[in-house]
């Protein structure tokens, strides 16, 4: 595990500094540190015009390989990127779907039709992509999903019925992955597909989800006999859980570093607040910030071993516990940052809710332990899968 760079990678460092210094400023100034979780409804024009800003720059898909518009970037290289990103104020990224997930999906599994149709509009941050994963009696239980896929032989389409929920920004998307049960007889992992969707058709309603702070980043999203090309299923019938469980891994890549640095950020933020009203003068307070910077650096050292997974996303082991130990790690922090601001951290003027960052931080990492697997679930996945251990027992379906 290579925990220092070499004298080129620093070199890059320092390109990656003087470009984002030069660029987010002016204009892109208000979104700086902006756009995360719990506040991707902010700034999104903004934040769409950045990622072409970004495209314009040659940093976006820094890591797909030349032929594909990539800059072909070293493992180290793509870590300095996400550091150097996230340590400027580099806004939340809407493009984060299309690029780290869709993208290098179809670069490991996809055709080359898929590749020459969706990459470069990926790769321009003119095409944003959203998940559909999750469903009402499929969240944890991935391959429960009852979404069905048919192939229209009158119209040389698939032909998609089900619904989607918890879809991030799917009312700014303009496109969709989708896993759908292409055989209605199957149960579980088989028998499904890994569909290329488009948004902007008949067939797709899309619903935002209101939240408690009067914002609505989430939808659900309902497909009724809306259609995809017979070409923009990646792989074959079948295949599905396959590809899904392929891009899972890429979500689990790199970008976690830049999301590290991000829990970085609000860390500081945390100790800079308990510098100035005092509750760093509690020992308690004290050596629960030192705790969180101890459990921030072993969740980086741990992302540094991941680093080493196959180029078609599979997981290592090393992967398979980051979900529960940063979701962990971050619920802490917001209760850590809510005793540091103490009263403050309860006043708010009414809706729509003005939050401050700590205060958003706090609500939103009430859901980490949750969306993406449970942390029940992830314990039951890091027995099973990682440690080899008997499966719980599973009721009949």
């Amino acid at each position: 595990m290579k925990l220092s760079f070499s004298a080129e990678d620093e070199q890059f460092r320092n390109e990656v500094a003087e470009w984002m210094a030069n660029n987010l400023c002016g204009e892109f100034e208000p979104i700086r540190f902006r756009g995360g979780p719990g506040d991707e409804h902010s700034f999104v024009e903004e934040r769409k015009a950045w990622e072409q800003k970004l495209a314009e720059g040659g940093w976006t898909a820094i890591g797909w390989p030349k032929e594909f518009g990539g800059r072909g970037a070293s493992i180290e290289q793509q870590v300095i990127f996400n550091e150097e990103y996230a340590r400027a104020g580099g806004p939340g990224r809407v493009g984060h779907i299309g690029e780290t997930l869709t993208g290098p999906t179809l670069i490991a599994f996809g055709s080359e039709a898929q590749k020459a149709k969706y990459l470069p509009g990926i790769r321009a941050g003119k095409e944003l992509w959203c998940q559909g994963y999750s469903e009402p009696s499929a969240g944890s239980d991935l391959a429960n999903v009852k979404t069905k896929a048919h192939f229209d032989d009158a119209q040389g389409k698939w032909v998609l019925n089900g619904q989607k929920v918890w879809t991030s920004l799917a009312h700014e998307s303009e496109f969709c992955f989708v896993i759908a049960r292409t055989d209605p007889a199957s149960k579980g992992q088989k028998g499904l597909g890994f569909f290329l969707v488009k948004m902007d058709q008949p067939g797709v309603t899309i619903r935002p989800i209101p939240q408690l702070t009067g914002t609505s980043e989430f939808n659900e999203v309902f497909f009724d006999d809306a259609v995809c090309d017979a070409d923009d299923i990646v792989g074959e019938p079948g295949d599905g859980w396959k590809v899904a469980m392929g891009l899972l891994g890429f979500e689990r890549g790199v970008s976690t570093l830049g999301q590290q640095m991000l829990f970085q950020s609000e860390l500081d933020e945390v100790v800079r607040i308990a510098k100035r009203n005092g509750a760093a003068d509690d020992p308690a307070i004290r050596q629960r910030l030192a705790d969180a910077h101890i459990g921030l650096r072993i969740m980086r050292y741990n992302s540094m071993r991941m680093m080493s997974g196959g180029e078609d996303g599979s997981l290592q082991k090393e992967a398979m516990i980051y979900k529960l130990y940063w979701s962990s790690w971050h619920r802490n922090l917001g209760k850590l940052a809510m005793d540091v601001l103490g009263p403050e951290a309860e006043l708010l003027e009414g809706e729509p809710y003005e939050l401050n960052r700590l205060q958003s931080l706090f609500l939103f990492t009430r859901a980490d332990t949750i969306y993406g697997g449970t942390n029940q679930i992830q314990r039951n996945l890091i027995a099973e899968r990682a440690l080899g251990m008997p499966r719980e027992p599973r009721g009949a379906n």
